[in-house]
C-alpha cells in the first residue's frame, strides 16, 4: 500500500495498528510538533487519523475545527463514494452514514479554558470499514463504510481526500469567517429539531450559535452547551 499524499501545509506520520493515532497525535502535539501533522493508520477493517492544529484564536472559537473536519469528511466521501450514500454529522462528533452510526470525530486540546488560546488542538477521525463481530443487521443503528455501498472506496484515497477538503474548510473559515461553514454544516447536521439528551441535559436541539455551541430548549428556557464541552481530557 502506497503512502498517502497530503496537500501542502500537511504532513503524514504513519503508526502501527496497535497505536491509537489520536493519542499519538496528542502526545506529539504536547511535545511541540508542527501544525498540519496527520498521524494515521489504514487497516483492512478501520481507518483512523488525527490532525494536529495550532489555533490562533480562543478555544471556543477554535472548536469550529471539529465541524470543519466533519464537513471535510462528508465532502471527501461524497467525491469518492456512490451518490446515493448520505453522510450526516452529530453535534458532538458522531458520524452517520445512511442514518446509522459509523465512526466518530473526537477532540483534545492543551487547555479546557474556553477563553484561552490553546497551544494545540487535535481532531481525530475513526471510521470502521467493516463491522466487527456479528453480521450486518444485528445492530441496525451501527454500520461500517463497506456495508453501505462503498466497498470500492479506497481508504487511503479517502484519507487523502479528507485532508484536502478539511484544509479547504479551515482556510475558508479563516478567510471568510464562520458563516460558510455554518451553512454547510447545518445542511448535514443530525438531530436538529429533535428531542435529545446532551451532557445530561434534555431538550429540543434548536441549532447552534456562532461558535457551534448547542442551543437546547426545555420548557421556556434555552440552554447553551459549549462545543468545547465534548473535548476529551488528557489522562
Amino acid at each position: 500500500m502506497s503512502a498517502p499524499a497530503f496537500p501542502p501545509l500537511m504532513s503524514g506520520h504513519p503508526v502501527d495498528a496497535g497505536i491509537d493515532p489520536f493519542e499519538k497525535a496528542c502526545a506529539m502535539a504536547a511535545l511541540g510538533c508542527d501544525a498540519g501533522l496527520i498521524v494515521y493508520n489504514v487497516a483492512a477493517n478501520r481507518l483512523a487519523a488525527a490532525l494536529v492544529m495550532a489555533p490562533e484564536v480562543p478555544l471556543e472559537k477554535a472548536m469550529a475545527m471539529l465541524p470543519a473536519c466533519g464537513v471535510g469528511f462528508q465532502n471527501a466521501l461524497g467525491a469518492l463514494g456512490p451518490p446515493e450514500v448520505a453522510v450526516h454529522l452529530e453535534w458532538a462528533g458522531g458520524l452517520r452514514i445512511n442514518g446509522a452510526a459509523c465512526g466518530r470525530l473526537r477532540g483534545m486540546a492543551s487547555t479546557d479554558d474556553p477563553k484561552a488560546q490553546p497551544d494545540w488542538l487535535v481532531v481525530g477521525l475513526e471510521l470502521p470499514l467493516v463491522l466487527a463481530g456479528g453480521q450486518p443487521g444485528q445492530r441496525p443503528d451501527e454500520t461500517a463504510l463497506y456495508e453501505e455501498g462503498c466497498a470500492d472506496v479506497d481508504a487511503t484515497n479517502l484519507l487523502e481526500a479528507w485532508a484536502r477538503h478539511t484544509l479547504n474548510w479551515i482556510t475558508r473559515w479563516d478567510d471568510e469567517g464562520p458563516r460558510p461553514l455554518h451553512s454547510e454544516w447545518r445542511g448535514l447536521a443530525h438531530g436538529i429539531g429533535e428531542d435529545i439528551v446532551q451532557n445530561a441535559q434534555s431538550g429540543t436541539f434548536l441549532g447552534v450559535d456562532e461558535d457551534f455551541g448547542m442551543l437546547l430548549r426545555r420548557d421556556e428556557q434555552t440552554a447553551l452547551i459549549p462545543l468545547s464541552s465534548v473535548l476529551e481530557q488528557d489522562r
